[in-house]
């Protein structure tokens, strides 16, 4: 048997982040070859995620960040499934590493994203490495963009939930920008304004107030006039511009923006929470 020295396994390590004895098992099978023990560490990884292919990945990071320019930025959710695999530094680096590449090549969608080259590998098989060295499912599961001349990013403590918002004005005070983030974390909308509303949810919360209204006894001919009077105070809770502001609640978040500009608004927002 070759004999494996020290430093080599060290130097194994730190190219792969898989444990000694597995660097050193490694060498020991590609007799010192390190091309060929990084294809033993990637396929031992490959057999890990294929036997804990039915594992439920639930736990993670979500992580939101934007470029240095203020005028992109990106969102990820990397799965796994402990939270004690989630708080890991060397985790959350790696789920970093990932958006970074995300923010610089923009990919159209997450499966373009799975294919970019992280290092001299694509995301999904670093993802499947890194799924032999931690023991654990993991799943890059989101991947969302936003493009505006100005973008915001928040992540909630505890890396559960973040989110980005487009904003319409260039060199908007990033206090402004940071405020909306935390108020689309925070409230969940289902859209920026009322037209944004998908017409399939529409008609839903028309159906709903229709027949809550019938089940209070209304008469008939009352039901549609109650059930639009139900769907715009479902517009003013659950679309962004018409929220009360979770800081201020006398205003809402279109009086709070024009407060800082008359012609400030959100172009876009995107929003990720771990059900958990």
């Amino acid at each position: 048997m070759t004999q494996i020295k020290a430093a080599d396994v060290s130097k194994l390590r730190k190219m792969t982040g898989a444990g000694m004895m597995d660097c050193k098992k490694a060498l020991q099978e590609s007799e010192g070859d390190f091309d060929k023990a990084i294809e033993v560490i990637r396929k031992k990884g490959q057999a890990v995620a294929n036997k804990r292919a039915d594992r439920e990945a639930t736990e993670g990071a979500v992580l939101a960040k934007t470029n240095e320019a203020g005028n992109k930025g990106a969102i990820i959710a990397l799965n796994c499934e402990t939270d004690f695999v989630a708080k890991n530094d060397n985790y959350i680096n790696f789920a970093m590493s990932i958006l970074d590449l995300a923010l610089n090549k923009e990919p159209s969608n997450l499966d373009e994203l799975k294919e970019l080259k992280l290092g001299d590998t694509t995301v999904q098989e670093a993802i499947t490495e890194q799924i032999g060295i931690i023991g654990e499912k993991l799943d890059l599961a989101y991947y969302e963009k936003i493009s505006a001349p100005t973008v915001s990013a928040y992540i909630h403590p505890g890396n559960k939930l973040a989110s980005l918002v487009g904003l319409n004005l260039e060199n908007t005070d990033p206090q402004t920008g940071k405020d909306i983030a935390m108020q689309v974390a925070a409230m969940n909308p289902v859209a920026v304004d009322k037209d944004g509303v998908p017409q399939s949810i529409i008609d839903q919360e028309i159906e709903i107030g229709k027949e809550q209204a019938k089940r209070e006894g209304k008469p008939d001919n009352l039901l549609e006039k109650i059930a639009m009077g139900k769907l715009n105070k479902f517009f003013k809770e659950n679309t962004l511009l018409n929220q009360a502001f979770v800081k201020e609640s006398k205003k809402t978040v279109k009086q709070y923006l024009q407060e800082q500009n008359k012609e400030l608004t959100v172009t876009d927002f995107k929003r990720f929470t771990l059900n958990v």
